[in-house]
């Protein structure tokens, strides 16, 4: 897990502070990245110039298959830098869910879903927003058809597992968006239910907010790796 070490601010930060793993430096550009020419094509599509502060320090991590837990408050490109790296990852020749993005509220699983297709519709992604308030007939029909990338709420994504309607044998990344927020709206036993039936080799990512002491995140979210 890449968790925090070393306080860096650098001269674009203005008053952001930053605690990161060692050896985890700030990437200033999208092209410096490595990541896919389509996805570039997409990023700057969407108007995005640079990477944000966060994005510089986490996208790189993600990409590289390690488990990361980061804390950001909202407006830093939390929902682009999610996208950024589940595009990046997808293996597009597959239509088999390979990323898995939980989210406490519908609303968010639903922006999440609509940015990943905005940025990754010149690699012709495929991403479905798993939840509730939609026709269990409909979630059928999409991901029976084929999607690379679900997002969704805890409990209609662990129903539709359960239905073996979402299949995780190639779900390789599963993030865990607003974590501290789920786990303490009581999503704690469908998150848990929804991990048994991953793949045991699964990269792990868990975004936080900071209005939570870093000690509890960790502690709370590091019962995730327990199995």
């Amino acid at each position: 897990m890449a968790l925090g070490s070393n306080t860096r601010r650098g001269p674009d930060d203005e008053k952001l502070q930053f605690e990161t793993t060692e050896g985890i430096n700030p990437v200033k550009s999208f092209d410096s990245m490595g990541i896919k020419n389509e996805l570039l094509q997409g990023i700057y599509g969407f108007e995005f110039k640079k990477p944000s502060a966060i994005q510089q320090r986490v996208v790189i991590p993600i990409i590289q298959g390690r488990d990361v837990i980061a804390q950001a408050q909202s407006g830093t490109g939390k929902t682009s830098m999610i996208s950024l790296a589940v595009c990046q990852i997808v293996d597009i020749s597959s239509r088999e869910v390979q990323a898995l993005i939980l989210s406490p509220t519908r609303e968010l699983a639903t922006q999440t879903e609509k940015v990943i297709m905005a940025i990754g519709q010149y690699m012709s992604i495929e991403a479905y927003a798993c939840i509730g308030g939609k026709s269990v007939g409909e979630d059928i029909r999409k991901l029976e058809s084929g999607v690379h990338v679900v997002s969704g709420t805890p409990g209609r994504v662990c129903d539709m597992i359960k239905r073996r309607t979402l299949r995780t044998r190639q779900i390789k990344l599963l993030i865990l968006d607003e974590s501290d927020e789920m786990l303490s709206r009581g999503f704690k036993d469908q998150i848990y239910d929804v991990y048994r039936y991953l793949p045991p080799e699964l990269q792990t990512v868990s975004w936080g907010s900071p209005r939570r002491t870093r000690c509890s995140l960790i502690s709370r979210i590091s019962l995730l790796w327990v199995r």
